[in-house]
This record gives C-alpha cells, sequence and structure tokens, in this order.
C-alpha cells in the first residue's frame, strides 16, 4: 500500500488558508456566504495521544507516522456571525479499498457536536481527494478537500438528515462549496 501522496496531501495543507465558501440551506431555502480563516499545523505525539485517548481509541506502536492535524479556524458570515475553534484530527489507515486508502478520522472535537467523534475517510490517491464521512446525532457529514495544487483547495460539504441504521443517504438539508487558497 502505497501511502506516499497520502503523505504529500498533509504535507502542502500545512501553513495558513483563506477561504471563500457559500452555503445553500435546502431545508429552508436560503444562501449564505462566509470567510474563513485556517491555521493548519502538524499534531505533536502527546495531542495525537490525546485524540486517540478521548476516542477511546487503542493507541498504536507508530504513533508517530499517524497523519493529522491541528486546526484553528475563524469564520465570518455575511451577516456578521463569528465563530473561531481549535481541534486536533488524526487519520488512521485501515486498508485499501478499490485503489482509495480508507479508515477512521479521530477528532477530539467534531463541528456539529461538540464532543471527540470517530469517522469514516478515503483517500483518492489519483484525484488527491480526501472524503470524510460523519455520523452525527441527526445529521450526516460528507466533507471533501480536493488538493488542486500546493496553494489551491477545493471544498464540498453535503449534509444529509440521518437516514434509519441500513438505509441510504437521500435528503440533503446543506450544500457547501469553497475555495481555499494558501497565503504566503
Amino acid at each position: 500500500m502505497d501511502t506516499s501522496v497520502f503523505n504529500g496531501f498533509f504535507d502542502a495543507c500545512v501553513g495558513s488558508w483563506k477561504t471563500e465558501r457559500t452555503y445553500h440551506y435546502l431545508t429552508h431555502q436560503e444562501v449564505e456566504r462566509s470567510r474563513t480563516e485556517f491555521a493548519v499545523k502538524p499534531v505533536a505525539a502527546d495531542l495525537k495521544a490525546k485524540v486517540l485517548n478521548d476516542n477511546q481509541y487503542p493507541i498504536p506502536e507508530n504513533l508517530d507516522e499517524l497523519l493529522g492535524f491541528q486546526l484553528g479556524f475563524h469564520t465570518v458570515s455575511e451577516t456578521g456571525e463569528e465563530v473561531s475553534q481549535e481541534l486536533r484530527m488524526l487519520f488512521v489507515i485501515q486498508g485499501e479499498e478499490d485503489g482509495k486508502l480508507i479508515g477512521d478520522y479521530l477528532r477530539d472535537r467534531a463541528y456539529e457536536e461538540a464532543r471527540p467523534i470517530i469517522s469514516k475517510f478515503r483517500f483518492d490517491s489519483v484525484t488527491r481527494e480526501l472524503l470524510m464521512t460523519t455520523r452525527y446525532t441527526n445529521t450526516v457529514s460528507v466533507d471533501s478537500i480536493t488538493l488542486v495544487n500546493p496553494a489551491l483547495r477545493i471544498r464540498k460539504i453535503l449534509n444529509y438528515r440521518r437516514p434509519p441504521e441500513g438505509e441510504p443517504l437521500k435528503d440533503v438539508g446543506l450544500v457547501g462549496f469553497g475555495v481555499e487558497q494558501k497565503v504566503a
């Protein structure tokens, strides 16, 4: 299993980013624009262990090799609403499926619900798309980051109403699009 493109994706994401996003709320036919500034850093080993412990996830022998980010962001919507948050995330590769890396995506704090959470990820080394799927209590969020080049990422977010277990995702409540540019 070749993880070199995955490692390169994480290396390219470290730094400062500015994002312009548009959110389409399909539940009440509203469109909102926002601007976000991100600070992305590697995660120190002690914080990696904390994320694993917070999620009651086994700590692997190769802790230093786990990929992840320490992410801080500040968002201002066009209505003036401001949100700031800091969190840590790890990506634990479980294997390969249809030529894509798959595994668990762990955070010490989730976006929708302020708690540690374990989600799933899939990484396509050809398109350099990281797809993360999180099952919250009432919502399933499918978040995509595509690294176009080391200074440009495209972001897509689809939030579905969480269906009963075993049922497919179908009722979309939110669609988000973003252009993320690295700040020199």
